[in-house]
């Protein structure tokens, strides 16, 4: 792909990226479907995700539900995932760990307004949400030093000034949701002590002690925490569907010819791990990317990019519906009607439900970071 990035890092806008799209031919790489499916929470009608770009550039992507480029916005460094802001205003990205830095982008134009840093001797580690109104924003970071996992947050409204700070009493969180009560974050927290100077260096592995942390948000309460079964299933990603059913996927940091359940529900105050045949747990290696819990029905889907394979399945009885196999698949978004998006590192964008029928309905010539907003 030729880059999309301006002489200064300006940004490219939608006109320009169309132009470039029909001479490069983005817009021919579509393939079947020529429109995407709507998200299921109706949000905006793009998908943004944040992208390598040559030449080891990074951006943040915008794209319609016609697969065509909406806008794309350079960044310093590589990006992780990201949240937007309720009524649709903005749309933050964050650095990848370690996390210097994230960025707030207009979510229709792709002007950046804030590149806000983190707090000295702290980094963020990829995810935030906000708050119902939109005025609050929290942040998963630690302080790397004493190897503290904080909840940093921040005021919107006043130009993403720091207000306050939530202690974890743990190491290494990773991603936030915020549950439908509107009231508790859920917090995935993975155990693993890491530290900038060591790259990404695993340094506890013996003595992790990973958790789902459910906390108040106001007043930064610890009010459950739960542990996994193994004390190395790193619980990293969380999310929360209907009925206000709690998911947790790991990343299980043992052995490799072991093979634990990578996904748990919270029920009756504790995780209920959820375990595939031995074919599947062999074809998702150990790492869950990304877990989505789809709004409008019991359906749960997760992607692992190292195995490359993305499944589909029940969450109450566990059942496996689907199972696809897709290279380098990492991000999940939910879709109206009750399937699921999948994008991967190699540009595809593929739709998964429970009919177990995947259907690549974009080949886009990007690298999808690990989650699609």
């Amino acid at each position: 792909m030729s880059s999309n990035r301006q002489p200064g890092g300006a940004l490219i806008n939608r006109r320009q990226l169309l132009k470039a799209g029909m001479a490069g031919g983005l817009a021919a790489t579509l393939s079947g479907c020529s429109l995407l499916p709507r998200k299921a929470d109706y949000a905006p009608e793009q998908y943004v995700g944040a992208v390598g770009l040559p030449g080891g550039k990074f951006g943040i992507s915008a794209i319609n539900r016609k697969g065509q480029p909406v806008w794309e916005s350079p960044v310093d460094t590589r990006c992780h995932s990201g949240c937007a802001r309720p009524a649709g205003s903005q749309v933050l990205f964050f650095e990848r760990r370690p996390g210097w830095a994230f960025y707030a982008f207009d979510a229709l134009s792709g002007n950046r307004t804030h590149r806000v840093k983190a707090a000295s001797g702290e980094h963020f580690v990829g995810h935030g949400v906000f708050s119902p109104d939109g005025r609050w924003l929290y942040v998963t970071a630690s302080r790397y030093e004493p190897g503290q996992g904080i909840i940093a947050v921040y005021d919107a409204e006043q130009n993403y000034q720091r207000v306050d700070t939530f202690e974890l009493q743990g190491i290494g969180p990773h991603e936030l949701t915020l549950h439908p009560d509107g009231e508790t974050l859920v917090i995935g927290l993975g155990g693993i002590l890491t530290h900038p100077d060591y790259d990404r260096l695993k340094l506890n592995l013996d003595t992790m002690e990973p958790a789902l942390i459910l906390m108040n948000r106001h007043s930064g309460r610890i009010i459950g925490r739960f542990n996994p079964a193994h004390h190395q299933q790193s619980a990293r990603h969380v999310s929360t569907g209907s009925n206000s059913r709690v998911y947790v996927a790991y990343q299980y940091q043992g052995p490799l010819h072991e093979s634990p359940a990578l996904i748990a529900r919270l029920e009756g105050g504790q995780l209920q791990e959820i375990r595939f045949d031995e074919d599947t747990q062999a074809a998702l290696a150990n790492y869950i990317a990304s877990v989505i819990a789809h709004p409008e029905n019991d359906l749960v889907a997760a992607a692992s990019p190292v195995g490359g394979t993305a499944v589909v399945f029940n969450g109450i009885t566990g059942e496996l519906l689907a199972r696809a196999s897709i290279p380098d698949c990492a991000g999940v978004q939910a879709l109206a009607g009750g399937d699921f998006l999948i994008s991967s590192g190699r540009g595809k964008l593929v739709r998964l439900g429970q009919d177990n029928q995947s259907r690549q309905i974009a080949d886009l010539p990007v690298q999808w970071d690990h989650h699609l907003v």
